[in-house]
């Protein structure tokens, strides 16, 4: 059975700053985690995320949705320039192509 810590977004990365890898968890960005080792890290911020979870339900507070576990429905809204909406459109045109499809050429 997956713990629920287990369904989050974690990254390892390296701090310069600090000489050591950092454990990261996307939908707790103000947690992180130091270590020697990248193996470390990800312990590290996986017990961190674990431990504020746990002080969240003591507290009845909602912990954030795992991203692992959303839905998403392929579409979002852009707010762009007029200016830059008619040149992606002649640059579709262009290339005999919708607008959709070269924009999601270009995401890719």
């Amino acid at each position: 059975m997956t713990k629920r810590y287990d369904c989050y977004t974690y990254r390892i990365t390296w701090s310069e700053d600090d000489k050591e890898y950092v454990g990261l968890c996307t939908e707790f960005p103000s947690l992180s985690w130091l270590a020697e080792t990248p193996e470390a890290a990800l312990k590290g911020i996986r017990a961190v995320v674990m431990e504020v979870l746990k002080d969240m339900k003591k507290n009845g507070e909602s912990p954030p949705q795992p991203l692992s576990l959303r839905s998403f429905s392929g579409k979002f809204v852009v707010r762009i320039p007029p200016e830059v909406h008619r040149e992606l459109a002649i640059r579709a045109a262009e290339e005999g192509i919708s607008l959709n499809r070269f924009i999601n050429s270009k995401l890719s």
